[in-house]
């Protein structure tokens, strides 16, 4: 059963929205912007400060170019859009907004920051692209990182665990593809959330 798309897509800056993303034009690109979905806050904070480290990522994702993986070609980008900032980036701050409205903790922060956190969510983005398994189809966008959080007091990993998921575009143009990033993505950060709250369910307040 398909889930309904929760993130709001933001949209930035257009040029011919209904174009094929796998055609090549010479006008600017069009932006676009993943955000965090509103959520209910998951019961009681944590007292105590968690930092969120901009995700590490191989110098082919951490870009704002928009990757995709062909059968004939292999890795390569959208030649048409681009996200509005490096995509590790966005990540890190959809993590943020979602754990601010989780509440499981006192205080969540993008690192760097000046205010002092007793915890760190360190990630590894290894993928984040959509994937053609035939050319000209719809692709199927995948999402996929690895999670540590980490007690910066004594240097010991409270949980470490690796989000992945899915979702196919419902067909091949640019706004589908987008739609398909922002569903996957917004999975991947429910699941990182979600798995947070659990493993800290046993830490003192």
């Amino acid at each position: 059963m398909r889930r309904r798309l929760l993130l709001p897509m933001v949209l930035l800056a257009a040029s011919g929205c209904t174009d094929s993303l796998l055609a090549s034009h010479a006008d600017a690109p069009q932006v676009y912007r993943l955000s965090a979905a509103p959520a209910v806050p998951g019961g009681e904070a944590l007292a105590a400060a968690l930092s969120v480290a901009r995700p590490r990522a191989a110098p082919a994702l951490d870009t704002d170019r928009i990757a995709v993986v062909q059968p004939a070609s292999g890795f390569d980008y959208f030649s048409s859009v681009r996200w509005s900032e490096p995509a590790p980036q966005m990540l890190q701050q959809m993590l943020v907004e979602a754990l601010v409205a989780d509440g499981r903790f006192a205080t969540t922060v993008a690192a760097p920051s000046r205010v002092p956190t007793e915890y760190l969510l360190d990630i590894e983005l290894r993928r984040f692209a959509a994937f053609y398994v035939q050319a000209g189809a719809a692709p199927e966008v995948r999402v996929q990182w690895q999670v540590t959080l980490v007690d910066t007091r004594t240097g010991v990993r409270v949980t470490g665990f690796v989000a992945e998921t899915t979702a196919t575009a419902t067909e091949n143009r640019r706004g589908a593809v987008v739609a398909a990033f922002e569903q996957a993505a917004s999975a991947a950060v429910q699941d990182t959330v979600a798995r947070i709250r659990a493993a800290t369910a046993g830490l003192v307040r």
